[in-house]
Order: structure tokens, then sequence, then C-alpha cells
């Protein structure tokens, strides 16, 4: 068993939270946000969009069946959604000291470790989140004793930058050309592609795209403001004054908007889970879907030649858009669902059926 030493997370508010301690024992500071998934830790801790979080998971056991392998396949990480750890920390109820899968390779405890992620156990977490459902999401941080640090705001920097890659890489011989804007891209997003025999051009957040040799562009998730990205924004205005396909997801998707001439806000405690309904407009057709964002689209700025692509059943947050004539819309939620269901999936094929419209391909 491991050897527990206390920390306590203080919200901005002066609530304090004791806990015992399971991860790197480094004091930290960021957003406190929580995620109510019951599995799938290991792609959620490794999601960019988390960078500059403090997370606190809903469901009360974490650990039980340890880390996957680090093993890789097109060039990309087998079982994890990037190459590292993005949270700043990790809030929890209960820590399983053990833990069994046929893929572990190590515990939870030594990952956090490893990346020098703290992680706090023994807090309740449903009085925790309450506090978050009430007031919003809110600023902490989790320090060890005889340690004092100050609150940061991680919406106040560009997260992107930061959980973008840094060179232009690429992947697979497919048959499609696909720009992928990265923002901090999870890998599901490019196994996906790569499934529908595309060749995946990943470039920079920052990176003028738009001299690349593509036969559509795809924009990616990722952390923090979107507004911090108008470099990216100014590249996608000139591609939808064209025709070549285009898809974004979650920041992909307010992206998109801001190009459009749409306006984007930050909601109060966001979407993080694997269970948000989303309809498809002008049906009764509801998707149970995969989210992480913390920002949205505000429908009513959209212009006139766009529209709403999907309702949030819950609170009516956009939830994706489309140009009614051009081959560009967007999801606010995750179609390649890792982890999470996969109701969604079909619309990479949506996309990949306009790349072959576009080139002549298809019906």
């Amino acid at each position: 068993m491991l050897k527990v030493k206390q920390a306590k997370l203080t919200l901005e508010d002066g609530t304090v939270f004791t806990g015992k301690s399971f991860g790197s024992e480094n004091s930290v500071a960021g957003e406190v946000v929580f995620y109510t998934a019951m599995t799938g830790y290991p792609e959620s801790l490794t999601d960019p969009s988390y960078t500059g979080q403090i997370l606190v998971s809903t469901y009360p056991m974490i650990g039980n069946y340890g880390v996957p392998f680090d093993s890789k396949e097109n060039g990309i990480h087998k079982f994890y959604e990037s190459h590292k750890l993005h949270i700043s920390g990790l809030i929890i109820s209960d820590y399983s000291f053990e833990f069994s899968h046929w893929n572990a390779q190590k515990s939870l405890s030594d990952w956090l470790k490893e990346y020098e992620v703290p992680g706090l156990f023994d807090i309740d977490t449903r009085a925790l989140t309450k506090i978050l459902r009430e007031k919003g999401s809110m600023l902490g941080k989790i320090e060890f004793e005889n340690e004092t640090i100050d609150f940061y705001d991680p919406n106040l920097e560009n997260l992107v930058a930061k959980a973008s890659c840094i060179n232009r890489e690429e992947y697979g011989d497919g048959e499609h050309r696909v720009v992928l804007v990265d923002c901090g891209v999870k890998n599901n997003i490019i196994r996906c592609l790569l499934d529908r025999d595309a060749t995946v051009i990943r470039v920079p957040w920052d990176y003028d795209f738009t001299k690349e040799d593509y036969d559509g562009v795809f924009i990616s998730n990722g952390p923090g403001d979107p507004a911090m990205c108008m470099e990216t924004v100014g590249y996608i205005k000139q591609i939808v004054e064209e025709d070549k396909p285009v898809m974004g997801i979650c920041l992909g998707n307010q992206l998109l908007a801001l190009a459009a001439g749409a306006q984007t806000y930050k909601l109060k405690y966001g979407h993080r889970s694997h269970n948000q309904p989303v309809i498809l407009k002008n049906t009764n057709r509801c998707y149970i879907t995969s989210q992480n964002h913390g920002y949205a689209v505000e429908t009513e700025t959209l212009p006139p030649d766009w529209e709403i692509l999907f309702t949030n059943a819950n609170d009516n947050t956009n939830e994706g858009i489309k140009h009614k004539s051009k081959p560009f819309f967007s999801t606010q939620f995750h179609p390649e669902a890792s982890s999470g269901p996969t109701d969604t999936e079909f619309l990479f094929d949506d996309f990949i059926d306009n790349i072959k419209k576009y080139k002549g391909l298809g019906n």
C-alpha cells in the first residue's frame, strides 16, 4: 500500500478540502472542473483539452484497471489520446491501490508521479461537485504541507499554443489528403481519419495550411478560450471562401463559428462527460455523446448562410453548426468518442463523403 501524505485543495471562494496524496507531491494551481464519465481515465487524463485544469471525477472509485501499455500504431499512441498527461491535478473520492487489467502496465499512482501530476483521494467529490455546479468552474490549488502558491487562471493564456504540435507531421498514405489543424487533437481523431483512407497532414495551430495540397480541412479539439486562436481563425476565413470540405470538433466548432462571424462565450461549468444528449436539427433524433469543453457558440450570432446542426437536450446550448450550401460542418461533441459512446462516428463518413463529392468520386 502507498505511504500517503495529506494535502489540501483550496477553491478561490475559500473552501478547503483535505485529502490524501496518491500522485506527485508538488503543489499546483489551475481551474477546477468536474467530469462525470464512469470509465476511460487513461483517455481523459491524456486529453489535451484538459490543459491547465484540476480534474474532479464524480465517479467514486478510480485506478482499478491501472494504466495501459505505452505502445504505438501508425505513429501515435495506441491507448492514449496524446503523448503525455495534460491535467494539472486529479481529485477523486476513492483510489484503488490494486489494479487488474489484461493491458495494464502500471498503476495510476505511478503514472501521475511519472508526469509530476498531483492526485488527491479521500475527498468528498459529491460536495465539491455541488459547489462547482452552483458557482461554476472555479480556480483552485493543491498545496502540500509548508507550501503556499498563488491561484492561476489558465484561461488568461493561449493554452492551444501549449497543446498543439510544434512541427508539421504526416500519417498514413490514403487517397484523401486531409489537413488536420492541431489545436490539441485527440489521437482517436487521427485514427478515425486513417481508417477512412485518409492521409493526415497534422499542422500546428498557427501554421498557414492554406498553402498545403489538400482535399479537406479538419479543425481539432483543444483547450481554453477560442478567442486566443485568432491566427487559426484567420486561415479558416480564407478556406471557407472556397468549396473544399471542412469539419471541426469541439474547439474546432467554436473556431469555425468565429471564422463565419459568430461569437462564443464561457459556459458556467462546461460539459465534461460521456452522456450528453444532443438533438439533430429538424428531427426528434437524439444521440448520446462524449464531451469536454468549457466554451460554446452563441447560436443567435450565426450569420444567415449558417445554421444549427445539433442542440444540447439538457441546456439548449449549441452542439454543432453547418453551412447552408457549402460542405462545412462542425460538432461541439466528440464523434470519435474515446472514451465514450460511438453513436455519432458516422460524421467522419459524412466528411469523407463530402471530400469524395468534391473530387467527383461520389454521388
